[in-house]
């Protein structure tokens, strides 16, 4: 969720932007401050789980960072955030938003221009790396290494980073989620795997994985933001920003992202 990829075929993104957004303007829906929902009271979101440290579920309950960040711009508009689990290639291609099933995603999504024709956005919350994870001992320093000794590597399917990867010449396993990834390297169908930063460094603080370890960061130059239907909802995009700027400005981010992260990296370093 780095984490996710363009990659679309052109029968799907047709058959995306030729969804109706049943849901909106129905008897369900409302106007709040010139923001059009698809349920009254409600600003819902769309993710796909589980992807921690972004979006987990815990107790019941979806929560993360990307959640609390939504948080902020339903407490703008007077509303609470209700959040949507959805299979992701409905999320990459719009076709979730113009369905009306949802009225922002989430889930660490790269910004990519393909996106961007598809779909409005929200100034970039997030700047993203991906790493490599394997075992403590293996060697592997690099993709060169990974390459070159013919390991076999796996990838979150319709990321980013498998994008990469693919980029350099190799061949992943694809997995469906980011967990059935982390599987993959934990049974041995795969000797490393390449997934965003935040969410590996997620992952080493569980004590099931001390075998493992970050042996390489691929500074992809990404950044995430939030989506929303394309020219259906200028004023959310609006009000997104505005929520972004001010918890960055007040000290909010920095308070959420450590929270869920660690502490902040030095300005102009990754996230």
């Amino acid at each position: 969720m780095s984490r996710r990829t363009t990659r679309w075929a052109l029968g799907a993104g047709l058959a995306a932007l030729s969804l109706t957004a049943s849901a909106c303007g129905g008897d369900e829906g409302a106007t709040v401050q010139g923001v059009k929902l698809v349920e009254k009271g409600r600003l819902t979101s769309c993710t796909h789980l589980p992807y921690p440290p972004f979006q987990v579920e815990r107790g019941g309950k979806v929560v993360g960072l990307d959640v609390d960040l939504v948080d902020l711009v339903a407490k703008k508009l007077g509303v609470t955030q209700k959040v949507v689990d959805t299979q992701f290639e409905t999320m990459k291609t719009g076709a979730a938003l113009n369905a009306g099933k949802c009225d922002i995603v989430m889930g660490g999504m790269t910004i990519t221009p393909e996106r961007t024709t598809f779909m409005d956005v929200s100034r970039p919350y997030f700047d993203a790396t991906q790493a490599l994870l394997a075992k403590k001992g293996s060697g592997i320093t690099s993709l060169d290494d990974v390459k070159s000794r013919k390991l076999k590597l796996g990838s979150q399917a319709g990321t980013t980073g498998e994008d990469y990867v693919k980029g350099k010449g190799l061949d992943p396993a694809s997995f469906d989620n980011s967990n059935a990834e982390l599987d993959g390297l934990r049974t041995g169908q795969v000797k490393v795997i390449v997934q965003d930063y935040p969410v590996v460094k997620g992952w080493l603080k569980d004590p099931a994985n001390t075998g493992y370890e970050i042996v390489a960061n691929l500074n992809t130059g990404e950044q995430y933001g939030f989506w929303i239907r394309k020219g259906h909802n200028p004023r959310l995009v609006q009000l997104t920003d505005q929520a972004i700027a001010q918890a960055r400005a007040d000290g909010t981010y920095k308070k959420i992202y450590e929270k869920w992260i660690g502490p902040m990296p030095a300005p102009g370093r990754p996230s």
